[in-house]
């Protein structure tokens, strides 16, 4: 087959990317020997040696494999999945917006979202736990099929061997990656869709196979490079006098040429500002298939590491179970030993007189493999078996469970962590265990938040230059609620509770705009429960705080409202927000003005009431009094007759006795007498 020409340019570049390979490939290598030994060992249970294992198996000798270590890898990978690292941008100089930061933050959640970027956080630690290093990567692709809109994408990498990096890095997130290269098969079906002809290209250096570990064409497969790499150049700035600084390309545009020509803007100073170019280059093993140009500053593949340590300039990679090899072997052998030993101790030989077992030979030959009923001998004194040795048994299990701490101790998690119970008492006792195993494996947790801190910086740098133009983009909150934004346009700025437009003095909407190239934008990465688990102990800790101050329920409610798995409880939030600083719902309103006139009409017929029995109270009230006026005449008149009388009396009784003083005496007595 012939070989198709190529250019000097090519060559250069051929040898260049050789030249780069074999050095990755030999930074890597104790790296890469290292991460294998320990997949297969923790994930695929080879944890015999060979020659050891086909030579037990030739003498049918147990050969058990317990593995314990697959336990511990699940418990730190499960753990940094329960705790969701979330990115947060904020604005950093005086030309960016928090309200554009913010929508940035939605952005990041739906790239995040639609690219199902957790399975590729997940995939990059477990890889980062189990063998040393894990990797993602970002990328970019159409919006849509028939759009021509591009969004960004976080994929995951599921085979982290594919991956060669920078050998010459230094920074803890690899952010200086200057070079890397992804290896990956294609069938000649997808290469020749991708590339047509270039495909009958042969393959003419030998030595990419070889460090490659496998042909470049091998069967219905072709294996391709991508090779990526950054180099430093220096671009020309200019800073205007409103303040704002561009790129002198920028200058070029038909509105900055027109500013500056009516002196609207002028030019205050100018300088060389160093910059990154990265290139993306598909190859074979003969020839440059495809080059890209990188919108962005860094190499997007963003690399997981496992416990990290740097030995004379050179990084070395470990996982999780590295250095709990031995140990579970050892578990596995005093196990296998104290099995074998338990199993055959009821087989111990017997001991007779000599042709003691001539008789029912056959069943001697078998009394250790099979059950009889009987078996005869010969001679006076019957075959004894040997006394069972135990103590070998009992010592295996006792070197197994010495192997079994030792396992706890090399990786550090202990009973307490795994769930199990342990000799802790009291609950402070075991929280304290549980610390110490998350203190002891928290920097594989911490290496994926700082990964995760990466792609959001390379996600930021790629924002402005991938989102452009007049465009709907959608954000995603961080309680999950969707809502679609324009971005680099101006629209009406609208009231974020009634959803009305904001206008001014004049009754003129006022207008906003999230203009994303415009100033700097920083992040930070928190780490914590996820959203649905926070809230639920939010709304929690709200109830609790209700029971125990009632008067602070017009204050929490609505955030208590808030954090509740009820359909609507948002909406049931923002009515007693209103109602709670005086604002009244429009259907509230409506149906406070029907009450009220309900309550006025009802007013009105108490007042008829209360006329009515004023009336009836006056009329029974004046009977009242008329019947006490005659009562009361009735008792004044009847006193004055029994007064009357009383004074005629009085007045008779005095008549009688001035008369009866007044007749004269008997015998010519005079009164004097």
């Amino acid at each position: 087959m012939a070989k198709a020409k190529k250019s000097s340019e090519d060559d250069d570049l051929l040898r260049a990317a050789l030249d780069d390979f074999q050095a990755c490939e030999d930074a890597e290598s104790t790296n890469r020997e290292s991460a294998l030994n320990d997949i297969t060992f923790s994930r695929l249970g080879e944890q015999w040696p060979a020659d050891v294992a086909k030579q037990r198996q030739v003498e049918g000798r147990p050969c058990l494999t317990i593995n314990k270590l697959p336990t511990f890898i699940r418990q730190v990978v499960n753990d940094a999945r329960q705790n969701k690292p979330s990115i947060k941008v904020h604005a950093a100089d005086s030309g960016a917006d928090p309200a554009t930061a913010e929508l940035i933050n939605g952005l990041i959640r739906n790239i995040e979202y639609t690219s199902n970027a957790d399975t590729a956080y997940d995939t990059g630690a477990e890889c980062a736990v189990t063998g040393g290093f894990g990797y993602w990567r970002v990328s970019m692709d159409y919006a849509y099929d028939d759009a021509f809109d591009m969004d960004l994408l976080i994929k995951r990498v599921s085979n982290p061997f594919s991956i060669y990096g920078d050998p010459n890095s230094r920074e803890a997130d690899s952010s200086d990656w200057d070079k890397a290269f992804v290896v990956d098969q294609l069938s000649k079906a997808q290469f020749e869709s991708q590339w047509g002809d270039k495909a009958q290209v042969d393959w003419d250096d030998e030595s990419w196979s070889a460090m490659a570990g496998t042909s470049w064409r091998d069967g219905d497969y072709v294996t391709i490079a991508e090779w990526w790499t950054r180099e430093e150049v220096e671009r020309p700035i200019v800073q205007l006098s409103d303040g704002s600084v561009h790129d002198m390309e920028d200058m070029q545009s038909e509105q900055m040429q027109f500013l500056l020509s009516t002196g609207q803007i002028q030019v205050v100073r100018e300088r060389k500002a160093k910059s990154c170019k990265v290139t993306q280059r598909f190859m074979s093993g003969a020839e440059i298939l495809e080059t890209r140009e990188w919108p962005g500053r860094y190499i997007p593949i963003v690399p997981v590491y496992g416990d990290e340590f740097d030995v004379e300039g050179k990084r070395f990679l470990r996982s999780l179970v590295h250095n709990g090899i031995d140990s579970q072997r050892m578990y596995n052998y005093w196990r296998t030993n104290a099995t074998e030993l338990v199993a055959l101790a009821p087989k111990v030989p017997f001991i007779g007189p000599k042709n003691a077992f001539n008789s029912d030979q056959d069943k001697w030959n078998t009394a250790n493999t099979k059950s009889h009923p009987y078996m005869e001998y010969d001679g006076q004194v019957p075959p004894q078996r040997q006394p069972m040795d135990t103590g070998a048994a009992a010592g295996s299990l006792q070197e197994a469970m010495n192997a079994n701490d030792d396992i706890k101790a090399t990786i550090g998690l202990f009973d307490a962590s795994l769930g199990a119970r342990s000799n802790e008492t009291s609950g402070r006792a075991i929280m304290a265990r549980q610390r110490e195993g998350d203190v002891s494996t928290f920097h594989f947790v911490d290496n994926k938040n700082r990964a995760i801190r990466h792609t959001g910086r390379i996600l930021i740098d790629l924002i402005p230059k991938v989102y452009t133009g007049e465009r709907m983009i959608r954000i995603i909150g961080e309680d999950g609620t969707q809502e679609a934004k324009p971005i680099n346009q101006q629209y009406p700025q609208t009231d974020p509770k009634t959803g009305q437009p904001v206008v001014d003095e004049q009754g003129q909407a006022i207008m906003a705009m999230h203009d994303l190239t415009a100033g700097k934008y920083d992040l930070t990465v928190t780490t914590g429960p996820s959203f649905t688990s926070r809230r639920e102990e939010a709304a929690a800790s709200m109830t609790e705080m209700v029971r125990a101050f009632p008067a602070a329920a017009p204050i929490i409610m609505p955030e208590l409202a808030k954090q509740l798995d009820w359909p609507g409880a948002d909406k049931i939030a923002d009515k007693m927000e209103e109602m709670a600083s005086g604002q009244v719902p429009p259907e509230l309103q409506k149906q406070m003005q029907e009450m009220q006139a309900q309550m006025q009409k009802l007013a009105q017929e108490n007042q008829q009431l209360k006329q009515d029995q004023s009336t009836k109270i006056a009329e029974i009230q004046a009977d009242q009094q008329i019947q006490m006026l005659k009562v009361q005449s009735e008792e004044k008149i009847a006193a004055a007759k029994i007064q009357s009388q009383q004074q005629v009396e009085f007045y008779k009784a005095q008549t009688q006795a001035a008369i009866a003083a007044a007749k004269p005496k008997p015998n010519g007595q005079s009164a004097q007498g």
